[in-house]
């Protein structure tokens, strides 16, 4: 396991990964695997210690973009062949890919038609669903529409709908069981091919020669000096590019959102068709439910739900100057918010009187796309922006951040020339221009939600 301290410290590398997230992890394989000294630095304790464990490692594909769909169209099937992607044996220690399919609801704004056109061009199988067939195929779900969202205290938060809403489904969606162990993966995989992890180890300087970067300086003294330095640090990763002193040409910014992600009881139904025999108790949820039109997402967990926000308008975000100084446990305002959202949708789901689930640091950019590019310090690279809507990604984002480390180290320009990256189960072209850290904002790209 990484996260046993290696019995000396490096003093050298061919490249250092700041952050053992599920990013940072898949970074760190990727590079190991072009032949790179490879050293990933955390300040933490562990792998995945920070956002990755919180997050609710949905594998979905409804993006607004053409990149971001077939991002996550292609990496889909890396989480489905996963001991395969990590070059090891099928066994326990693995996370699973859980296939339940996922439904989008069609509120006015969730660019259904849009996603669907991207869908056909990328080959994601479909299906639409108008609302009888949505209480059908969900029994206890509530098909009104009710929308926008409105906050719990507001006058017309129980007002009656206005219609009803169909959906999009898309059966090959899901979710990874155990998105800390999943990091874990990803970081033995690194290990075993050289890759070397220092955990409890703060970074408080970024090294350098003449016009590039050469290493990282930690709060213990300690030099590692390489050639190249890999921005991984998640929600701490705006604080890691001001002390590398790059981020002056970046057209969108990178902030600390805390976000709540909250754990009920799934509802049940007495005599559900699906039951084994009459009179058993089953929930009427297996499948993951993204209900923008009352500002919720819900993903099955055994016989609970976790139930997020998808950031509606109407509710405030949660910026935070220091991640460090975030509240870990959820508050009864947004539990009661996101869980009587829900409530409306499946009637028969509980609200506690406890709150109850996690609290995380999002890394969220300005328009919920993340940067996975170079910076004008040469060497000095990022992957950053990424929280919320990209741990379904980290396979690609790792194979993109080794594509780009090739390349603009041999000499390639990818601001002028943006390097593809074809899928290798889809066979899907990827610009890598898109998740630019110079690309121009999209009209409106700054109220898009996490939903991407």
């Amino acid at each position: 396991m990484t996260d046993r301290e290696p019995d000396t410290l490096p003093s050298g590398a061919d490249a250092v990964v700041v952050g053992a997230g599920v990013i940072g992890a898949a970074v760190a394989l990727e590079l190991a695997r072009t032949g790179r000294r490879v050293v990933v630095v955390d300040k933490s304790g562990g792998v995945g210690h920070g956002s990755t464990s919180a997050s609710s490692a949905i594998i979905r594909f409804n993006y607004s973009t053409w990149d971001g769909v077939a991002t996550a169209w292609e990496s889909q099937h890396c989480w489905a062949r996963w001991a395969e992607h990590l070059g090891t044996m099928h066994g326990p220690g693995l996370a699973a890919f859980r296939r339940t399919g996922a439904v989008l609801l069609d509120a006015p704004g969730s660019g259904t038609s849009e996603v669907i056109a991207l869908f056909e061009r990328a080959g994601v199988p479909y299906e639409r669903w108008d609302a009888a067939t949505l209480r059908s195929r969900i029994p206890g779900i509530d098909a009104g529409r009710y929308g926008p969202p409105k906050p719990l205290l507001d006058e017309a938060f129980f007002s009656g709908p206005e219609g009803e809403l169909g959906a999009l489904f898309t059966p090959d969606a899901g979710f990874v069981d155990d998105p800390q162990l999943a990091a874990q993966n990803l970081a033995d995989a690194a290990a075993r091919i050289g890759a070397r992890f220092l955990f409890h180890r703060t970074v408080v300087g970024v090294l350098r020669r003449e016009d590039r970067v050469a290493g990282i300086r930690l709060a213990d003294g300690t030099a590692i000096t390489a050639p190249v330095v890999i921005n991984a640090a998640g929600p701490w990763s705006g604080a890691f590019n001001r002390m590398a002193e790059v981020g002056a040409e970046f057209t969108v910014g990178v902030r600390p959102l805390r976000q709540e992600v909250h754990q009920v009881a799934a509802p049940v139904s007495q005599g559900d068709t699906t039951s084994s025999s009459p009179g058993d108790a089953k929930t009427t949820l297996g499948l993951i439910v993204a209900d923008v039109d009352l500002g919720t997402y819900l993903r099955p967990l055994g016989g609970h739900l976790l139930i997020g926000s998808t950031l509606p308008a109407c509710d405030p975000m949660e910026w935070l100057d220091d991640p460090d100084m975030c509240n870990p446990h959820p508050t009864a305002a947004r539990f009661d918010a996101q869980v009587t959202r829900a409530a409306r949708r499946f009637p028969l789901l509980r609200v506690p009187n406890r709150p109850t689930g996690i609290a995380g640091v999002y890394d969220a950019a300005d328009d919920w796309s993340p940067i996975y590019d170079r910076t004008d310090l040469a060497g000095f690279y990022v992957a950053m922006g990424t929280s919320g809507n990209q741990f379904k990604n980290a396979p690609l984002a790792g194979r993109f951040l080794a594509a780009l480390v090739d390349r603009v180290e041999a000499g390639h320009d990818h601001d002028h020339d943006p390097l593809r990256y074809t899928g290798e189960h889809t066979g899907i072209v990827i610009n890598l221009g898109a998740f630019s850290r110079k690309r121009p904002m999209a009209e409106g790209a700054a109220s898009r939600t996490v939903m991407g």
